[in-house]
C-alpha cells in the first residue's frame, strides 16, 4: 500500500490489512529483560524525556560494576535473557562529573565503560546485553558488537525541522535524523542486529511518520539487519517542557502501527510497548503487532516509570484472547543467530539460551538432569483434530505449538494412544553392553568414544574382552533379562568379523537370549571391511544368532544437520539402506532420532516421514526412540555450537508428534528414562509414549554426556513407575511378545551387578588399518545387495 493510499484508508481497513501481513506463525514475542540504567547523564535535553537528568551531588555518575551484576544477578534469576543498558548520549561531552569519573575507571568514554560492563554481565551471568548508547562512530560500534547481542537506537523521526529552537529536540545534537540515520546505517554495514522506531505525538505530522518508516525499510533493505521497528506513543510528563502536549489517540497509534506493519518488509517485527497503551494495550494487537518488546519482572520501566509493565500472565491472556499465542524470545532475533551476525561469545550464549525456534527457553529444564518438570500434561482437553495423514508442513505446524495447542496435540496423541495400545506400558529386562569407547569417528554430541579425535572427556579408553562380554551376558540372564543390546566406538582395528565374533560367542553361552546389537555404522563399516555386500553380511550375522538391530547412529536423518553433527558418519540414505536390508533379511530394528541441539523442527519432521516411508517399504521397525540430546559435556556444546538440549514442551512434543505422524505404521514411541527422569517419563506417558525401553544394568553413554538419571531402573520400579500413571506394566521380549514366567520371576529381586571389567587400551591408535574405508566410499559395497 502507498503512503497516500495509507493516509487516505478507513482504519478499519488499515487494521484488517496489517493483521493479515502479520507474522504468520501464530506469536506474538516478548523479551523477559533486566533494565540496567547504566548512567542516566546525557547530553541532549530532549522536550519530553524524565530519563536523563543532570548530576546530583552525592550521587554517582555511572553504576559501579557490582551495581550493575546485582541487577544483572536480579534478572538471570527471575529467568531474563536480556540485559537492557540504556543510558545517556555521551554524558562525558557536557558534564565534568561524567569525565572525572570515567577517568577514574580507567575509560575515555561511556561507551568504552559500557563495553567493560557489557562483558561482565555476558560473562558472569549469561545475560545477553541489549545496548542502547545513542548515536554511536563506526569505531563506537565495533568495540561494542563483540560484547552485545543486538543494538538500537530509535529514529523518531525524520522531520528535521523538530530539532528547532522551541521543537522537542531543541539543543540535542544527537536527536538529528541524518546522524540517527548514520548509526543505523554504519551498525547494517557492520552487521549488527538492530533495533529502531519511532515516536508519535511529538509534532510531526503523519506524512512525516510514513516518511521515517519508508527510511529504516530502505535501510533494511540494504543491509537486513533491522529485527525490529518500534512504534511508541508519546505520553507527556510533568516536570519537562513539554508535559502540557496533547498526547496521540488511541486511534492515531493504532493507525501508525498498522501502517508500519505495511511499510515495513515482512521480516522486521512491529512492535508497541503494552505499557504506554496503560488497560487498552490489548488493542495494539489489533494494529498487527508481532512483538511486545522487553518485559522486565524485576526492574521498572526506567524511561516511562510512571508506566509499569503489565506481568506476563496479562500479556498472555491478551494475547490468547486475538487467537494467538505469547512466546519468550532473546534480544537477538531467530534470523541472526549465526556467527554473520554475532560474535564467538554472544552466539555461544544465546544458543545456549535458545529454543529450536531461536526464541528463549520456556524453562530451565535439560534432559538428563534430576528435578521436577516445568508443567504437567492437561486432562480433560479436547484433542487436535489429526485423521488425515500428516505431511512435512503439518507435522512443522505440531512441531511449533504452545500453550493450548501444544496440550491438543498431547490430548490427540494420548487418545491415538489408548485406541492403539490400550493402557499397558512394555518394558523390556536388558543388559546396555559397551564393548569399547575407542572411536575415530567425530560425531560432534558424543561424549562416550575416546581417542585422538575426541575431546578430553569422562574415562580413560577401553576394550571390553569377549570373555567379559560373555560373562556379563551370563549375568544378566541370570537377572531375568530376555535381551542384550551391545553397541560401541567404531574402533580401528575392528573388521566385520569382530562383531561375527561377539554374536557367535553369545549365542554359544546363551542361545535363548536375544541378541539385539550394533548400530548401522557399524554393520555398513563390518560389510565394507569385509568387503562383503552388506545384505549377506546381515545374513550371516542373523545365521550366528543375531535378533535384531537398534536405531542408533539415526540422530537426525536429515544431510544437512548431519553435516554439522556428524559430518563422516553414515548419510540418511546409508542409515536407511542398512536397515532395509536388515528388514529384508528377517531382522527387526528401532528408530532412534536425537534432537535438541543445532536443528529445527523441520528436520523433526523430515526425520519422521523417512522412518514412515521406509516402514511402509519393509516393515521391520518395532517403534520409535526420541533421544533428547544431554549437552552438558557434549564436545559440540562446549565449544559453544549447540543448543542446551530441547526444552521440556519439545520433548513432549517429540513423542506426541511422532505418535501422531507414524500412526499407524509404527505404533510403539518409547520413552527413555536415562534421559527423562522419572517425573518426565510420567508427563510423556500422558502425551502418547506406550513403552519405557529397557531397564539397561548399565548405562554409559549417557552417562558420559551428563545423565544424572543413573545406569538401571529395576523392574520393581519401572513398574511402580508405570502404576503411578495409572497404567497397567507388562513386561516384554524384544519384538513386543510376552516373556515366560520364569524369565519374569527371575528378574525380580536380583542380585548386584558384579563389577564390570573395562580393560584400559594402552595402544588406541586411530589409523585406519587398510582394508578400513570411510562411509562416504562405501556406496559400492552397500549397493551390492
Amino acid at each position: 500500500m502507498s503512503p497516500a493510499n495509507l493516509l487516505e484508508a478507513p482504519l478499519d481497513d488499515l487494521l484488517a490489512a496489517a493483521r493479515e501481513r502479520r507474522r504468520g506463525d501464530g506469536l506474538v514475542t516478548y523479551s523477559p529483560k533486566v533494565f540496567v540504567p547504566l548512567t542516566m547523564l546525557c547530553r541532549d535535553v530532549c522536550g519530553y524525556c524524565t530519563f536523563a537528568r543532570p548530576p546530583r551531588r552525592g550521587e554517582r555518575a555511572y553504576l559501579t560494576e557490582e551495581e550493575a551484576l546485582v541487577i544483572a544477578r536480579a534478572g538471570a534469576a527471575a529467568g531474563c535473557t536480556e540485559a537492557l543498558f540504556t543510558l545517556g548520549d555521551k554524558p562525558e561531552h557536557r558534564y565534568k562529573v561524567a569525565r572525572e569519573e570515567l577517568r577514574e575507571l580507567g575509560c575515555a568514554t561511556t561507551i568504552e565503560y559500557l563495553a567493560r560492563v557489557a562483558q561482565l554481565v555476558l560473562d558472569e551471568m549469561g545475560l545477553l546485553p541489549h545496548l542502547n548508547p545513542g548515536v554511536m562512530t563506526r569505531a563506537e560500534l565495533e568495540l561494542l558488537r563483540p560484547v552485545s547481542a543486538s543494538m538500537g537506537i530509535m529514529l523518531e523521526t525524520t522531520a528535521a525541522r523538530l530539532a528547532e529552537r522551541g521543537g522537542p529536540h531543541w539543543a540535542s545534537p544527537d536527536k538529528l535524523p541524518e546522524r540517527r540515520l548514520e548509526t543505523i546505517e554504519l551498525a547494517g554495514e557492520l552487521r549488527i542486529p538492530f533495533t529502531s522506531g519511532i515516536l508519535i505525538g511529538i509534532g510531526e505530522t503523519r506524512a512525516e511518520r510514513l516518511e521515517a518508516l519508508e527510511a529504516l525499510a530502505e535501510l533494511h533493505r540494504r543491509h537486513g539487519h533491522l529485527q525490529e521497528v518500534i512504534v511508541q506513543n508519546f505520553r507527556a510528563k510533568p516536570g519537562t517542557r513539554m508535559a502540557g502536549h496533547p498526547e496521540p489517540s488511541l486511534d492515531d497509534h493504532l493507525w501508525t502501527i498498522a501502517a508500519a506493519r505495511l511499510l515495513l518488509p515482512e521480516d522486521v517485527s512491529v512492535q508497541a510497548p503494552p505499557n504506554l497503551a496503560y488497560g487498552d494495550f490489548p488493542r495494539l494487537l489489533d494494529a498487527g503487532i508481532d512483538d511486545w518488546g522487553g518485559v522486565s519482572p524485576v526492574t521498572i520501566d526506567h524511561v516511562n516509570p510512571e508506566a509499569p509493565w503489565p506481568e506476563c500472565d496479562r500479556l498472555a491472556e491478551a494475547t490468547r484472547s486475538r487467537g494467538l499465542e505469547l512466546a519468550a524470545r532473546l534480544p537477538v532475533y531467530p534470523s541472526f543467530l549465526d556467527s554473520d551476525w554475532l560474535a564467538p561469545q554472544v552466539l555461544t550464549q544465546a544458543l545456549r539460551s535458545s529454543d529450536s525456534l531461536g526464541l528463549a527457553r520456556e524453562d530451565g529444564w535439560h534432559p538428563g538432569e534430576a528435578g521436577a518438570v516445568p508443567f504437567a500434561v492437561a486432562r480433560d482437553v479436547l484433542p487436535l483434530d489429526t485423521a488425515a495423514e500428516l505431511g512435512e508442513e503439518e507435522l512443522v505446524r505440531l512441531f511449533r505449538a504452545r500453550g493450548e495447542e501444544r496440550q491438543r496435540v498431547f490430548a490427540a496423541a494420548d487418545r491415538l494412544r489408548r485406541e492403539v495400545c490400550g493402557d499397558e506400558v512394555t518394558y523390556v529386562v536388558t543388559r546396555n553392553i559397551q564393548y569399547t569407547n575407542v572411536c575415530y569417528f567425530r560425531c560432534g554430541f558424543c561424549a562416550f568414544s575416546k581417542g585422538k579425535l575426541a575431546a578430553n572427556l569422562r574415562g580413560a579408553p577401553y576394550l571390553v574382552p569377549l570373555a567379559e562380554i560373555v560373562r556379563r551376558c551370563r549375568e544378566a540372564w541370570a537377572r531375568g533379562a530376555t535381551e542384550v543390546c551391545l553397541q560401541g566406538g567404531i574402533h580401528p582395528a575392528f573388521t566385520g568379523d569382530y562383531y561375527a565374533e561377539v554374536v557367535a560367542a553369545i549365542r554359544a553361552e546363551l542361545p535363548e537370549l536375544h541378541i539385539h546389537a550394533f548400530s548401522a555404522l557399524e554393520l555398513w563399516q563390518g560389510a565394507a571391511t569385509l568387503g562383503v555386500p552388506l545384505e549377506n553380511y546381515l545374513e550371516r550375522l542373523r545365521g550366528l544368532g543375531l535378533g535384531s538391530l537398534p536405531g542408533t547412529a539415526a540422530e537426525i536423518l536429515d544431510d544437512e544437520v548431519r553435516a554439522l553433527i556428524c559430518p563422516d558418519k553414515v548419510s540418511t540414505a546409508q542409515w536407511l539402506v542398512v536397515h532395509e536390508a536388515a528388514h529384508r533379511v528377517g531382522l527387526h530394528s528401532n528408530v532412534t532420532i536425537m534432537f535438541g541441539h543445532v536443528e529445527s523442527p523441520r528436520p523433526w519432521a523430515r526425520h519422521l516421514l523417512s522412518a514412515r516411508e521406509q516402514q511402509q517399504r519393509s516393515g521391520g521397525f518395532t517403534e520409535l526412540v526420541p533421544l533428547p540430546f544431554v549437552h552438558m559435556e557434549a564436545p559440540i556444546w562446549l565449544k559453544g555450537k549447540a543448543r542446551s538440549g530441547p526444552t521440556f514442551g519439545e520433548t513432549l512434543l517429540l513423542h506426541a508428534v511422532a505418535r501422531l505422524a507414524l500412526h499407524p505404521h509404527i505404533t510403539n514411541i518409547q520413552a527413555s528414562w536415562v534421559k527423562l527422569g522419572p517425573a518426565g517419563v510420567a508427563a510423556a506417558l500422558a502425551a502418547g509414549v506406550n513403552d519405557l525401553g529397557g531397564t539397561l544394568m548399565n548405562e554409559s553413554i549417557s552417562r558420559s554426556a551428563g545423565s544424572e538419571h543413573g545406569q538401571e531402573m529395576s523392574p520393581e520400579e519401572m513398574e511402580a513407575l508405570i502404576r503411578a500413571s495409572d497404567r497397567i506394566p507388562r513386561q516384554r521380549t524384544t519384538l513386543y511378545e510376552n516373556v515366560p514366567a520364569e524369565r519374569r520371576a527371575a528378574s525380580f529381586g536380583a542380585p548386584p551387578l558384579a563389577e564390570p571389567l573395562n580393560p584400559h587400551v594402552r595402544d588406541a591408535r586411530l589409523q585406519a588399518p587398510p582394508r578400513l574405508v570411510r562411509p562416504g566410499l562405501l556406496a559400492g559395497a552397500a549397493n551390492r545387495r
